[in-house]
């Protein structure tokens, strides 16, 4: 296993589990403790964990961009249930956007046996999982690919998305707050979901609870620029009458 592999798994057991020991994971890996050290170290430095004696617990920093491939591996039966909601929105025929996010893939999946869906996304995985499905209408909004983010951002994605308009946009974020609005931690990321938004007759955010209180680095709009949240479980009360004072739709999974 190369050492970026390595780093990737701890990273999502980190997501899993909020921390790690270095013994435990040399025993795993079948490595030294020092290797896994420098492992963690790495990670210390570019902000991805946090070193502690004998191991490193889970960064809470939300400007910090996580690999796709250890996001799309975190909170997955959140996302899944929000993807499930999100797809009893989508009708046949639909004009719909999705962004980069690893909720918009699992949306994605949900849907797959809808028909004759219009689809413009700037995720290279949505791409992928579509590359033979027959019946729908694939846009890519082109772009410059994003180190990590398997996504397309700037100038040209956001010129080709404004060309367009859609009957649904579903974006992500990294935090949504009442003060900051939804925020994200890379402004190309943000401009293109600002761009989205703009697009589309509904503006969906897709935010699993642990999102709310949260501030990130970049504003993408404000709360009531929002047509409809969808989460996966209901939030507290003061979130609740917030979102009904500003008319914004909450759904949320009923168990």
């Amino acid at each position: 296993m190369l050492a970026i592999e390595r780093r990737n798994v701890i990273l999502t057991k980190l997501s899993a589990d909020g921390k790690v020991l270095v013994a435990d994971l040399a025993k795993e890996f079948g490595v030294t403790d020092e290797t896994i050290r420098r492992d963690l170290e790495k990670l210390n430095r570019d902000g991805l964990a946090r070193k502690t004696y004998g191991g490193a617990v889970k960064s809470e920093n939300l400007n910090i961009d996580i690999p796709f491939n250890v996001r799309k591996q975190t909170n997955v039966e959140s996302k899944r249930a929000i993807a499930a909601l999100v797809g009893d929105m989508i009708r046949d025929g639909d004009y719909i956007m999705l962004d980069a996010s690893t909720t918009a893939l699992y949306v994605i999946k949900n849907i797959l046996h809808k028909q004759n869906i219009t689809l413009i996304t700037n995720s290279i995985e949505i791409l992928l999982e579509l590359a033979s499905k027959s019946g729908w209408n694939v846009l890519s909004t082109g772009g410059m690919l994003k180190e990590g983010g398997l996504s397309l951002v700037g100038y040209q994605a956001e010129k080709m998305i404004a060309g367009f308009h859609v009957d649904l946009a579903i974006c992500s974020c990294k935090g949504i707050d009442e003060v900051n609005g939804v925020t994200d931690s890379n402004e190309r990321d943000a401009e293109v979901k600002k761009a989205f938004f703009k697009s589309a007759n509904r503006r969906v955010l897709v935010v699993d609870s642990s999102k709310f209180d949260k501030v990130s680095f970049v504003k993408v709009c404000g709360v009531a620029e929002v047509d409809t949240i969808v989460t996966e479980k209901r939030p507290g009360d003061v979130w609740v009458d917030r979102l009904k004072q500003n008319n914004v739709e909450l759904i949320y999974e009923n168990i």
